[in-house]
């Protein structure tokens, strides 16, 4: 019986900033990082991890937030918490004295989501499968019972969030075989960051195509008319039949949103993603409205399952992208995902940031094969970053998510790169530090 014998937190930063990937119109100088946490066990062979995502500073915040998030897991039974892993994200949520500062919200829900992250990871590990199909064979009711379904039952109860699971079971293991050969499809954010150049704007396109895209997203909001000077060449390297998405980042008032889109909308895009405030549910509907037929996306800064509700009760969405480091873990990504399908909206996960491509390949493989049993009008987000800092990362072909198949979540990092980019005193950093200032 292996016991949790120490919870590590890292504060780790990769300098993307200097390159401009992730820039934005929101976020033009971010630093990718994780409050990255490793949960070790009195087994040397058995370790969980896990992270938050952010874009630099405040990291520390989340890191520190971690540690006391994780300090009740000190001392578990690790199969005692793997039986229940419901039962252990209620215990840590329920901590009354952190939730005065969310709740479900703001840092303290990031730490949460690191930590239980790290612990749906050591269970996958220990079960000795991909995260996906830990998911994937449990049953209904075990699913329901992991799920943060507090606040929702005015639309959707437990009851028929097991109803909708079970119909959704026959067919589980035809559409394992399907997405074993096709991969799950993905669209590349990785050409349209608002930083680059035009030149490397067209490269990337002309690279995605030939790879087998068939979505590819831009970064919008900054500047009208280099918007639409950066569309047409995007559309023009693309096509008629490819979709282009396009991302303020949440830059935009609602009048302002509606203006922008419709100047931007001889381009076809296929959504407008994060027009206004993440948190304006009306805002986003009365968009919704004005901008048909271009669909409205938004969710990577949605703050807990709660505000999808509302998103969904109001029709102010057609794109549902959930965070799987901003909702609090897998707990509250199955509440979603089991809305979402109530409602008929399509996931879309968000994975612009370090680790996240990582970690939504198996929340999206898991939809498909358990929840909503379909592909259609669902792309999964991929940018080509970073990955080679992690023991498993993820592998796209043609478009397309190859199926993951080692134990966990994906979610290891190099021992080497955590030494490399820890923050403040990791190799990278200490010796940017050591630099004379003195011209």
């Amino acid at each position: 019986m292996p016991r949790i014998s120490s919870v590590e937190v890292i504060d780790v930063r990769f300098p993307t900033s200097q390159t401009q990937d992730g820039s934005d119109a929101m976020n033009k100088d971010g630093d990718y990082s994780a409050a990255y946490v490793v949960l070790h066990t009195d087994d040397p062979a058995l370790t969980g991890y896990g992270f938050t995502f952010t874009i630099g500073r405040g990291n520390d915040l989340c890191a520190t937030a971690a540690a006391q998030r994780g300090e009740p897991l000190v001392g578990r039974d690790v199969d005692v918490l793997c039986s229940d892993l419901g039962a252990i994200y209620r215990e840590l949520q329920s901590d009354t004295q952190l939730r005065w500062l969310g709740p479900d919200k703001g840092v303290v829900h990031l730490a949460l989501a690191a930590v239980m992250n790290a612990v749906w990871d050591l269970a996958a590990r220990r079960a000795g499968v991909p995260l996906w199909r830990l998911l994937a064979e449990m049953s209904p009711e075990e699913l329901v019972a992991a799920a943060d379904l507090r606040y929702l039952s005015d639309v959707l109860t437990a009851e028929q969030a097991v109803e909708l699971l079970a119909a959704a079971e026959p067919g589980r293991k035809e559409r394992i075989r399907q997405i074993e050969a096709s991969g799950y499809p993905c669209y590349t954010t990785s050409a349209g960051w608002l930083g680059y150049s035009d030149a490397k704007l067209r490269r990337l396109c002309e690279e995605a195509v030939a790879s087998g895209y068939k979505h590819v997203k831009l970064k919008v909001g900054a500047d009208l008319a280099d918007d639409v000077r950066r569309c047409g060449i995007a559309r023009e390297v693309l096509g008629p039949d490819a979709h282009l998405m396009i991302d303020a980042n949440q830059v935009w008032d609602v009048p302002e949103a509606i203006e922008w889109v419709t100047a931007l909308a001889r381009f076809e895009p296929l959504w407008i993603e994060e027009p206004t405030s993440p948190d304006d549910v009306l805002g986003h509907a009365a968009i919704r409205k004005a901008v048909a037929p271009i669909g409205v996306a938004t969710g990577e800064h949605g703050m807990n399952r709660v505000l999808f509700k509302q998103m969904f009760q109001a029709g102010a969405v057609d794109y549902c992208q959930l965070d799987a480091a901003r909702l609090g873990s897998v707990n509250e990504v199955l509440a979603v995902y089991l809305l979402a399908a109530s409602f008929g909206v399509p996931v879309c996960p968000h994975a612009g940031g370090v680790g996240l491509c990582e970690l939504v390949q198996h929340l999206a493989v898991f939809d498909f094969v358990a929840v909503s049993g379909s592909l259609e009008g669902r792309v999964t987000e991929y940018v080509d970053h970073l990955h080679e800092h992690f023991v498993d990362p993820c592998v796209v072909r043609s478009g397309a998510y190859v199926l993951p198949s080692a134990p966990g979540y994906s979610a290891e990092m190099h021992r080497q790169s955590l030494e490399t980019y820890r923050f403040p005193d990791g190799g990278y950093w200490s010796s940017l530090a050591d630099q004379d200032p003195r011209p």
